[in-house]
């Protein structure tokens, strides 16, 4: 039986157009607070909330967007989303004070919040249903270059060249991001009038979708102890001499996952659900036990690859699950509830994880956060590996 095509022209635009979002994302976060600093004199804390008001936009904007994609429609959200991330960009050139860069920051990351949930909807229609985890796996490719190439183009220009041009850099991206998928040939999505009628209102069933709770609630929690990485990597790093091996940390995480994440997707759709998950969180358990004994170069680059493993695996893996089990007309209220937990999970990990350290010190919240993993493997049997385990035996007893 021939296999339908997932490179398709308009999978290509959806990756590409994905891609220059999260880049433009990831050159201004990396930078941002130096700008701040350096612009406005802006104390620490200003300057880290210059950084993470953006994420608050988006997290905002995401529990509408899964809504508004479902009744208005899909193109016409990307759209408006695309549009309204190229203006925030021109806007960077003129900011003249503080509080006016605040706006602006969260306005783009309002912007941010709307084209990434859109676009993380759209391919679920684009991708072929019997190879969604495979597609899943090869579309979320593009945030894991633009992970990898966004912070190091930041910190490039700003070295050699300065703020206005990582402005215009990001502008040109935009225009990139706003132009391509004006050529989008995205099916529409067909719903009843009952279907319709169900999603009016301001009931919390209209803005998020209970059955990828279970998904999001796992994403949370993955999210959460990978935020404890992106925090404490370089203090941790520090702490025991191997900053430089730090320093190629994400370089062989991102290598990892552009090797890995196809073959996983594709174990998903034809394996099952478990066989990819269970694998995955005992990898990423590993990996944090692993990076909270390292005493050298090695060991601390080899917990890197078990990292990508774990969470770069279960990052695409989950929301595939999320979606197929949930209703195909609430498929934009399925992922943005998936990407609002993801981003609560980040968002929140510092915060509360930065107030462990002191009591436990970075090996010993590495170590804790390794035994938090491990005990998900009961908390996802209990939420859906059960469930999977007895459709996968119901499926070959037929």
């Amino acid at each position: 039986m021939k296999q339908s095509k997932l490179w398709t022209k308009d999978f290509i635009i959806m990756f590409f157009t994905s891609f220059f979002i999260a880049l433009v994302y990831f050159l201004l976060v990396t930078t941002m607070a130096v700008y701040a600093i350096q612009q406005f004199n802006a104390s620490e804390s200003m300057a880290g909330l210059a950084a993470s008001i953006f994420v608050i936009g988006a997290v905002l904007s995401r529990v509408f967007t899964g809504r508004y994609l479902d009744t208005i429609g899909r193109k016409k959200v990307l759209l408006v989303g695309v549009l309204l991330f190229f203006v925030p960009t021109l806007l960077y050139f003129n900011i003249t004070n503080m509080y006016l860069l605040l706006l602006v920051r969260f306005i783009h990351g309002v912007a941010f919040g709307i084209s990434t949930t859109a676009l993380a909807t759209i391919v679920i229609d684009i991708i072929p249903k019997e190879r969604r985890g495979e597609g899943i796996g090869y579309f979320f490719l593009n945030h894991t270059l633009a992970t990898s190439i966004g912070p190091f183009l930041g910190l490039f220009i700003n070295q050699h060249a300065g703020f206005t041009m990582i402005f215009i850099v990001c502008t040109l991206m935009s225009i990139v991001s706003l132009v391509i998928p004006l050529f989008l040939r995205i099916p529409r999505s067909v719903m009843t009038e009952e279907q319709r009628n169900s999603l009016k209102g301001f009931k919390l069933s209209n803005f998020f979708e209970k059955k990828a709770v279970p998904m999001s609630l796992m994403i949370a929690i993955m999210g959460f102890v990978y935020s404890g990485i992106l925090t404490f990597m370089t203090p941790y790093a520090t702490e025991i001499n191997l900053l430089e091996a730090a320093s190629f940390f994400f370089l062989v995480y991102s290598i990892v996952l552009l090797i890995s994440r196809p073959l996983t997707g594709k174990l998903l759709d034809k394996k099952g659900d478990n066989l990819v998950v269970y694998p995955s969180i005992i990898s990423y358990a590993m990996g944090l036990l692993i990076l909270s004994q390292s005493n050298n170069s090695f060991t601390f680059l080899v917990s890197s690859v078990f990292i990508a493993l774990g969470f770069g695996t279960m990052q695409s893996c989950f929301q595939a699950i999320a979606i197929k089990e949930s209703p195909k007309h609430r498929v934009g209220l399925a992922t943005s509830t998936f990407l609002i937990f993801c981003d609560f999970g980040v968002g929140i990990g510092p915060f509360l994880l930065g107030a462990i350290v002191p009591m436990l010190g970075f090996r010993g919240l590495y170590l804790a956060l390794a035994i938090i993993l491990f005990l998900c493997i009961f908390l996802y049997f209990s939420l859906h590996g059960n469930k999977a385990a007895n459709q996968k035996s119901y499926t070959k007893a037929s």
